[in-house]
């Protein structure tokens, strides 16, 4: 699921990107997959992290396994583009390169997203426009054992405490436009606390995982019906994370063969940081303009999905403790 997400934002990036038809029908049609893309990785992640937490032994081990999991090929993705800004430019423009360095190591993208010589002359000019996420998601990390605590506070009652988080978040998301008269308004709305819901609702499912997989179709029928819902009218859009999570238990715990994605290696990570400035650099060598749009699409694919395998057999993979559930995905075990 994670694979197919990452997929989707890729595609939608790809069509942006190459400016294959700005402002068309396809383009905000992938413009909607991909948000459900990000949306389901933010539920896939509450489950499975809050998961993480309570499988270890101490929060040192839990910290410890998410900066493997998530540092290593974070670091490779931001250092490569400043080192071949570097060459290009002669290094003539170290203090740029220095603040580019400094602020994206450390997640804040938005404060210095372009290095100099690298696509100043497309369409959009950030070296890597995937990463704004992944601050989202730190910020989770952060803030999940303090909601854990929290939870073992209200006992048995304690979806009554994700069921408050969900309806603050969702009203932080779509009210805090409406009532901030501030052009950083829709930027704030779509950060943390915006995206808790989506949080939350991975969290229900990892406190109800048995029952998931016991009702798999029931949960996958539901989700179906509200997440179609939430697409109708404006005033139940706030369902969409809860119709969302019922989807992905329904795929995730539905009867049928294994399929093994991560066989050859879990690369949804690879390919959701490594698609967009391998997609920039292809419009900057002119491919998109010179080859037909499909075989431009084609060879961006490959291109990812091999960056993709290569970041996780030489320093994903490495980085993972030896009993991380990563490396057994990948051995099949």
């Amino acid at each position: 699921m994670r694979l197919v997400f990452a997929g989707a934002v890729f595609a939608y990036h790809a069509c942006v990107l190459s400016a294959a038809g700005p402002g068309g029908q396809v383009e905000t049609g992938l413009a909607r997959a991909a948000e459900l893309g990000i949306q389901g990785f933010f539920i896939v992640s509450g489950a499975l992290v809050f998961g993480s937490l309570e499988r270890s032994q101490n929060l040192g081990v839990y910290g410890s396994k998410r900066v493997r999991r998530l540092y290593p090929a974070y670091a490779v993705i931001i250092l490569l583009p400043a080192i071949v800004s570097g060459f290009m430019t002669g290094w003539g423009d170290v203090e740029a390169i220095a603040r580019y360095l400094g602020t994206n190591l450390i997640f804040l993208n938005f404060l210095e997203p372009n290095l100099p010589g690298l696509f100043a002359g497309n369409r959009f000019t950030e070296v890597n426009g995937a990463l704004w996420t992944l601050k989202i998601e730190v910020m989770f990390y952060l803030a999940l054992p303090a909601l854990a605590l929290v939870m073992r506070l209200f006992g048995k009652a304690w979806w009554v405490l994700l069921l408050i988080i969900y309806g603050a978040a969702e009203a932080w998301r779509l009210l805090l436009p409406v009532y901030l008269d501030h052009p950083l308004a829709p930027e704030l709305a779509r950060q943390l606390p915006g995206q808790m819901a989506f949080f939350a609702s991975g969290m229900v499912l990892w406190k109800v995982w048995d029952l998931a997989k016991a009702r798999a179709i029931r949960l996958g029928l539901a989700g179906t019906a509200i997440l179609a819902a939430s697409y109708t009218h404006p005033i139940l859009e706030p369902l969409r994370a809860a119709g969302l999570a019922g989807v992905i238990a329904c795929l995730a715990f539905a009867p049928g063969p294994a399929i093994r994605a991560a066989r050859f290696g879990d690369i949804s990570y690879g390919v959701y940081i490594t698609h967009f400035p391998i997609l920039q650099a292809m419009v900057m060598a002119g491919l998109f303009a010179a080859l037909p749009l499909p075989a431009a699409f084609v060879l961006a694919a490959v291109g990812v999905l091999f960056a993709s395998l290569m970041l996780w057999h030489l320093v994903e993979k490495p980085a993972l403790r030896r009993d991380s559930h990563y490396r057994k995905a990948d051995s099949g075990s």
